[in-house]
């Protein structure tokens, strides 16, 4: 886990002062990119190029300095300012001390429209320090209180070790039972007292004391374009995201012998499209002695590859450097699409999944073996499987990681049309709708019901007041009117037409869990309501958790010296996206036919009309197999779990849908296996936190503690 870590010292209560009560404490591991009495480490398997600062003194032009260098002693003045750019960021060293000159005068926003996906550090003199988060979330930043002042880091769990905090079981089931609802889970994390920063905010600390503003409103964000010049705009940032990477990866010897780059092509047209973006744009040029040691370690690869990249790259080591193209075998590339000879560039290499990369794996042996996250995630049951795919990758392996979230036209966003004075514009979708339903049924009943079911709940959630929507909901909560996923398509749909949907894993939840998060949510409605339209913020918060889950995926996979990218969840692609008119986002096949316009926008016009558009191997077998695979190792999990242990399940119910899993016979819906894995997940995220020795990531702690759970 990489993390930035760092505090702003405040006046203590008792008159003590901060270095005292700080002690000797510091990061273990740490490089220091900044000292004084507020400093700033960089922690764990950072790049050189993913570390830039830029420094400001009056009188002296702004001095630019790439990875760890010997932290600058000089005190700050007030006029002193100095900026952290942390991650994979394409801004040219010029733009970075033109984006600080331009901050000095408190424009910020600015720091966030550079290509890449980064953490900005700012701080100005020796007592202000500003921490802006991404618009997606996949970059968060956390603060607590601690020695009279404000300890922040880029990561939640080294925050709760610094001050010792209990796991928040209230947390824990606000995530389980509405977690994209922002009015259950608030600004905490499944630590006491550690606060996470909303994304598109900046965290302000002056003299100790943290506050909040934000540098993105999407409510006051520029209004939706026309189709074309939106596309155009989305195409641009799309292919810039993947051109600064590619045209950033570092040029040296992988010890397992991985590609420089891979790509990929196990999640549909929007990973195939990032594939074909990048295999238009060279790669950088490798010295010859790296080459020749890139050669050398290439057998080191795993035979559990087809076609491996390495052993082709030590046969072929005078050819141009191809891209990995990694798919697992049982679902094959992506419809419509043609690696070769299409893309010369592009060596698809072809994973063969064995039982070990099945969901579940690891539950069958010691559910404490796999690596710690800094939250729980659904991302952790399947982390082998990803794991083993992303290994047969490049040492920079790109994915297609958010692009639903941030293309694709949420249910809600029906009610917005309609707020809109725009109800012709739901017809397609809604047909669309009675079109799968009917196919699925075999009769004509869909034709009918599922339009009228659909378009009521849309002119419903138009006309509801926010406040009436989260009172519904905490009571259907407290009566455990939970949906479970099942039912027509347009069923579906309705019920996620919304101000608050509970998720997979509420209807297993206790009733003091239920009771908890119904509290939460009658307590949010008794506050302002969102500017925003119900459908954009529903999607906008259904982005978060995306992006979230990303994090956790990128914590759980990720290989030492790796580095996994999603460049749909960059800042420009983002902004990109919002221009793009709802009634196009809500069109059938609406994602396929914009990532064909970026494709042929970008100069690849040889993709068939139907690209994207053909039929999909059924995603949710492997999840299954391997609930049925690992059936006794899970019936051993939650013989005494630690979720029932805080009080946050129905013990009795889940072990009976454990039970009816592992028969084949058994249907399991998308809604059923979604929310086995939030609990999976949680319960081994739990025993992971309580097998580790409390405060291992700092030096200078007292004795180390046991984290207790907490109600």
């Amino acid at each position: 886990m990489r993390w930035l870590t760092g505090w702003c010292t405040g006046a203590s209560s008792a008159g003590t002062p901060a270095h005292e009560l700080r002690g000797g404490v510091e990061p273990i591991a740490a490089r220091p990119l900044w000292s004084g009495p507020d400093p700033l480490w960089a922690v764990g398997d950072w790049r050189p190029a993913e570390i830039r600062l830029v420094t400001h003194r009056p009188g002296a032009p702004a001095v630019v300095s790439t990875g760890p260098t010997e932290p600058d002693r000089i005190e700050d003045t007030p006029a002193t300012t100095r900026l952290a750019v942390l991650g994979h960021c394409g801004a040219t060293d010029a733009e970075l001390a033109a984006g600080l000159a331009a901050a000095r005068g408190g424009a910020v926003r600015h720091l966030t429209a550079w290509p890449g996906s980064y953490t900005v550090v700012l701080r100005s003199g020796p007592r202000s320090t500003l921490l802006l988060t991404d618009l997606a979330g996949a970059r968060p930043v956390f603060h607590t209180p601690w020695a009279g002042g404000t300890a922040y880091a880029t990561a939640a769990l080294p925050l709760a070790d610094l001050v010792g905090a209990p796991l928040d079981t209230g947390h824990l089931a606000a995530r389980l039972a509405c977690p994209e609802s922002p009015e259950a889970l608030g600004a905490g994390t499944p630590y006491l007292g550690v606060q996470r920063v909303p994304p598109g905010h900046v965290l302000g600390i002056r003299g100790g004391r943290p506050y909040l503003s934000g540098y993105d409103d999407p409510a006051g964000a520029e209004q939706p374009r026309d189709e074309a010049p939106a596309v155009r705009e989305l195409t641009r940032a799309l292919l810039e995201s993947v051109r600064s990477r590619v045209r950033t990866t570092t040029p040296v010897p992988d010890p397992v012998g991985r590609a420089r780059l891979g790509v990929d092509l196990s999640y549909g047209t929007a990973s195939a499209t990032v594939a074909l973006l990048a295999a238009a744009v060279p790669l950088p040029p490798v010295p010859a002695a790296t080459a020749a040691a890139r050669a050398a370690t290439a057998g080191a690869r795993s035979g559990a590859v087809k076609g491996s990249w390495a052993r082709a790259a030590a046969r072929e080591a005078a050819a141009p450097e191809r891209l990995a193209a990694v798919t697992l075998g049982e679902t094959g590339p992506p419809a419509g699409l043609a690696l070769a000879p299409d893309t010369p560039r592009l060596r698809h290499t072809v994973l063969d999944p064995g039982p070990d990369t099945l969901p579940y794996a690891g539950p069958g042996a010691d559910p404490r073996a796999g690596r710690l996250t800094d939250e729980p995630g659904p991302e952790l049951v399947a982390a082998a499987r990803a794991e083993a795919r992303f290994d047969a990758g490049g040492t920079d392996h790109l994915t297609g990681y958010g692009a639903r979230q941030v293309l694709d036209g949420h249910p809600a966003r029906l009610a917005d049309l309609v707020r809109a004075g725009r109800p012709r514009e739901l017809l397609p979708p809604v047909v669309a709708l009675a079109g799968v339903d009917r196919a699925a049924a075999g009769v004509l009943t869909g034709t009918l019901r599922t339009p009228l079911t659909v378009l009521r709940a849309a002119h419903r959630l138009s006309r509801v007041r926010y406040a009436e929507a989260l009172d519904e909901a905490a009571a259907k909560l407290t009566a455990r009117h939970v949906p479970d996923g099942g039912g027509t398509a347009g069923a579906r749909s309705a019920v996620d037409l919304a101000w608050c949907v509970p998720g997979p894993a509420a209807r297993w939840l206790s009733d003091e869990a239920l009771s908890s998060v119904a509290l939460r949510l009658r307590l949010a409605a008794r506050k302002p309501a969102p500017e925003e339209h119900p459908g954009a913020y529903r999607a906008r918060h259904a982005l978060y958790r995306q992006a979230r889950g990303f994090r956790t995926l990128v914590h759980a996979a990720e290989q030492p010296g790796q580095r996994l990218h999603a460049p749909f969840l960059d800042n420009q692609v983002v902004r990109a996206a919002r221009l793009l008119p709802d009634d196009v986002r809500l069109q059938p096949g609406a994602r396929h036919a914009l990532l064909h316009a970026v494709l042929t926008g970008a100069g690849r016009a040889d993709l068939p009309p139907d690209w994207g558009r053909g039929p999909r191997p059924d995603r949710t077998a492997p999840a299954r197999a391997g609930l049925r695979l690992a059936a006794d190792g899970l019936a051993e999990l939650f013989d005494a779990p630690l979720l029932a242990e805080a009080g946050l399940i129905d013990l009795p119910a889940v072990r009976a849908r454990l039970a009816h899993s592992a028969d084949p016979a058994t249907p399991l819906s998308p809604a059923d296996l979604a929310g086995l894995a939030d609990l999976v997940s949680t319960e081994l995220w739990l025993r992971r936190v309580r097998a580790r020795r409390h405060g291992a990531c700092w030096t200078g702690l007292p004795s180390p503690r046991r984290p207790a759970l907490t109600s």
